[in-house]
């Protein structure tokens, strides 16, 4: 598999490389307003490739302003999150009422359904992931929290999550599909756990407290899928928490701990036939936890649309 899209303004007459870039940044990301210091000598490159349900780009450029403005949200179909690592110079954001600063060695993550604006005053080399809001909750709860924060990627999780897109985005073309597959799901859940691991510092004792023991617990619930004995009685007593407030943890969710158990076992079974389309759909069904084969396809429908027979076919074909 190649890089999907490489595109470069040292291929563009002068007095079009503002309106191709403009252009180009659209198609990747979202239609945004874009003020250029010197249009007529702008340089930017620009390559993306999927990863599964991730869309990734490097970005190298001269300084430029970005504005998403309401008129161009009124177009969107689908809400989508950037998340942004730049690697030369600072970044500039503003949405949702703040304004923060991201140097390289960390990360932000940008609402596409809200308007915003992005610059950087220095030439610039971004990566950027692009993830459906469907695709970033079945790891992330509540990303919109996480929306206009700068994560440190240093260390730690985080670090390992930019890590991964480093070398992912250094190896572009060089993946097939199964492996393009695999490497979106790791990028997803390394950033879960990383935003998992955050606390915000102007949430209050209590609600941090909550989130907390919420984390832990879909934490437990990932790592013991395959686990038949998977029960609210078996997470209470291996988190420390009582059953009636793990239940009442949920309700902060609007779901339930079943729910949470069942939708974690079908993304997992949803991954597994990904990665091996060539395992049969009863032995995925029961690996994780589903002895009613009939139940786990209409679970499986209901949840992502298609059957685990369709969804095969889909991806081998």
């Amino acid at each position: 598999m190649t890089a999907e899209f490489t595109f470069s303004t040292a291929t563009t007459e002068p007095q079009h490389r503002s309106s191709k870039w403009n252009a180009v940044i659209g198609e990747s990301y979202f239609p945004l307003e874009l003020q250029f210091r010197d249009p007529i000598h702008f340089n930017g490159q620009l390559s993306r490739q999927a990863f599964g349900h991730v869309r990734m780009s490097r970005l190298t450029s001269d300084p430029v302003n970005y504005e998403r403005r309401p008129a161009h949200i009124k177009e969107a179909r689908e809400e989508e999150y950037l998340i942004t690592l730049p690697r030369a110079s600072s970044v500039e954001f503003r949405q949702l009422g703040r304004d923060v600063r991201c140097d390289p060695g960390g990360f932000i993550i940008e609402r596409g359904d809200e308007p915003y604006r992005f610059m950087y005053e220095n030439p610039n080399d971004l990566f950027v992931l692009k993830v459906g809001r469907k695709a970033l909750e079945e790891r992330v709860r509540q990303p919109d929290r996480f929306c206009a924060q700068v994560f440190n990627a240093t260390s730690g999780t985080a670090g390992l999550f930019a890590t991964l897109v480093d070398q992912a985005q250094s190896n572009f073309g060089s993946f097939g599909n199964a492996a393009s597959e695999t490497i979106g799901r790791q990028l997803l859940e390394l950033l879960g756990l990383a935003l998992d691991e955050t606390v915000d510092a102007s949430t209050s004792n209590l609600s941090a407290v909550r989130s907390a023991h919420i984390a832990r617990v879909e934490k437990f619930i990932r790592a013991n899928l395959k686990n038949p004995d998977l029960s609210p009685d078996l997470i209470a007593d291996n988190c420390g928490i009582s059953k009636r407030y793990l239940h009442d943890l949920f309700k902060d969710v609007n779901g339930t701990v079943s729910q949470q158990i069942r939708d974690q076992r079908l993304i997992a079974a949803r991954d597994r036939l990904a990665s091996a389309p060539g395992l049969p759909i009863a032995e995925v069904s029961y690996r994780f936890g589903f002895s009613d084969q009939a139940q786990f396809s209409r679970l499986f429908k209901n949840k992502f649309g298609l059957t685990p027979s369709a969804f095969k076919a889909e991806i081998s074909g």
